[in-house]
């Protein structure tokens, strides 16, 4: 079950923020203490939130936007 999750949140990023970001975070992450870490947000941010169904991708994205807009966080948008 986790590798299908982390393949199907490794094709979501991979379509969100496209392919040369995302290898990028993952050789930075690739440290035995960072890679749990981008292991459980590929599998449980992108695998399983942002890949089920019930709203189109450009409905969370702008609520990814906003909530970040809402919470000041001007740094993650600067992505």
């Amino acid at each position: 079950a986790h590798k299908t999750l982390f393949d199907t949140g490794l094709n979501v990023r991979y379509e969100v923020v496209g392919k040369a970001y995302v290898d990028r975070s993952l050789a930075n992450g690739s440290s035995p203490f960072a890679r749990p870490m981008q292991e459980l947000v590929t599998e449980a941010c992108w695998g399983s939130v942002w890949a089920r169904p019930g709203l189109e991708r450009q409905y969370r994205t702008l609520l990814n936007i906003a909530t970040l807009c809402a919470l000041n966080r001007g740094p993650e948008l600067a992505v």
